[in-house]
Order: C-alpha cells, then structure tokens, then sequence
C-alpha cells in the first residue's frame, strides 16, 4: 500500500526557518513526481503546488516563495524535503505532500497524498 507521511511542522517566528519532511513507502519514490500544496486558514487547499521536483530533479516554486523555500529529494531514504526560509506570517497553514502526477510548472494533479503537517508563522 503506497503512503505518504509528512513531518517537521510546527510554530516559528517570522523570519525564521523549518524543513518539512515528506516520507513515501511502498514504492520506490525515484520514479515519482513529488509536490508540496498548502492550505492557508479558513480556506481550500490551493489547487496549484507551493513547490514541485521532477524525478529528474527538475523544480519549480510559486512566486510568493521563490528565494526562500528549497524542495529537494534523497532518493535513497525515499525521502522528499521542503526547507522553508525567512518565513512570514502568511506562509501559514498545513502543508501537504503528494505524490505521483506529471510534472508540469506548477505541479496540479496528483494520485497519493499524506495528511498534512501544520505551519504556524507567528510571533
């Protein structure tokens, strides 16, 4: 059964850092596109990705986080990471990973998602 486990959110300060974590098991993640999507409060989970990598290592980024988050990939830990930046106060919210889709700029549809790890910018 294929799952996909997220970690590493919490509360920070704004201008602060954390890296979220994004686990996959029952497959081999190389093989899959990987994004990142964010709900802020109150609201729909935004249909387009905050950050995507191709299986090839290709990326892309929204424009409200370029410069300041990095999404990267350990193949071998089956392992997919967001190091988030300088972070603000609007970058709240819960943060989900997903799994297998076509890599497109931004990442949109895709078939496996973790539950979502919670953001909490604020002083």
């Amino acid at each position: 059964q294929l799952q996909v486990v997220e970690s590493g959110g919490g509360l920070v300060q704004p201008g602060g850092s954390l890296r979220l974590s994004c686990v996959f098991s029952g497959d081999d993640l190389q093989y899959y596109t990987v994004a990142w999507f964010r709900q802020a409060p109150e609201k729909a989970r935004e249909g387009a990705s905050v950050s995507c990598i191709s299986t090839g290592g290709h990326t892309n980024y929204h424009d409200s986080v370029k410069g300041r988050f990095t999404i990267s990939r350990d193949n071998a830990k089956n392992t997919v990471y967001l190091q988030m930046n300088s972070l603000k106060p609007e970058d709240t919210g819960i943060y989900y990973c997903a799994v297998d889709g076509a890599y497109s700029d931004p990442c949109l549809r895709m078939n496996y998602w973790g539950k979502g790890a919670l953001v909490t910018v604020s002083s």
